[in-house]
């Protein structure tokens, strides 16, 4: 575990700072959020068990969670003004830190990108700056799947993302903040800082 001296160090020479958002910026899980909402909380956290023992890709794990859940466009709507994602203590004013040192900040996120984009802009983030996943929606506002092709949808996704941003933007050091496997294997290219180590 680094020492606060090592993570100040790790802070100071970061050129952007990747979030994860579910249980790090904020303190729920969107996906069993939505899904309580949606009346099959249980049934998804069961599912959620057993992806987490690693034998289930992400992207297998999010297309049958999804797939039970089934979310209108009117319930995730709903969800977002009912019950609005809570941030965890502090990361409002190190997300304002960050940002007045010139420090760009981005969210990454296996979540969803309309409940995102929310906390996105609780914290003065650009909607440009923020990577999830695009909950898709027929005509009449039923559930019509997911856009497969984010780099979020899939296992190392998170990597794919912050080496985008690097390219794109020259980053030399990227540090990403997570609490999650998806988060570990987006380092490298990124830095990690585990969640329990702020």
């Amino acid at each position: 575990m680094a020492s606060l001296l090592e993570l100040k160090e790790i802070f100071r020479n970061a050129d952007a700072v990747c979030f994860d958002v579910d249980s790090t910026v904020i303190r729920e899980e969107g996906i069993d959020e939505l899904a309580k909402f949606c009346g099959v909380g249980d049934a998804v956290a069961e599912m959620t068990r057993r992806a987490m023992g690693g034998t289930v890709t992400f992207k297998a794990a999010l297309t049958a969670r999804l797939g039970l859940i089934r979310p209108s466009y009117e319930q995730v709507q709903k969800l977002i003004s009912d019950n609005p994602p809570q941030l965890t203590p502090g990361i409002r004013e190190l997300v304002s830190r960050l940002q007045q040192r010139g420090v760009q900040v981005f969210l990454v996120s296996g979540g969803f990108q309309s409940i995102v984009e929310h906390v996105a802009l609780q914290l003065n983030i650009p909607t440009a700056n923020v990577f999830a996943n695009r909950l898709k929606f027929y005509f009449n506002g039923e559930y019509a799947g997911f856009d497969e092709t984010q780099p979020t949808a899939e296992s190392g996704g998170k990597g794919k993302v912050i080496t985008h941003l690097k390219e794109q933007f020259h980053f030399k050091k990227v540090v990403m903040i997570g609490d999650g496997a998806t988060d570990m294997e987006a380092c490298p290219p990124a830095v990690s800082i585990k969640e329990q180590e702020f």
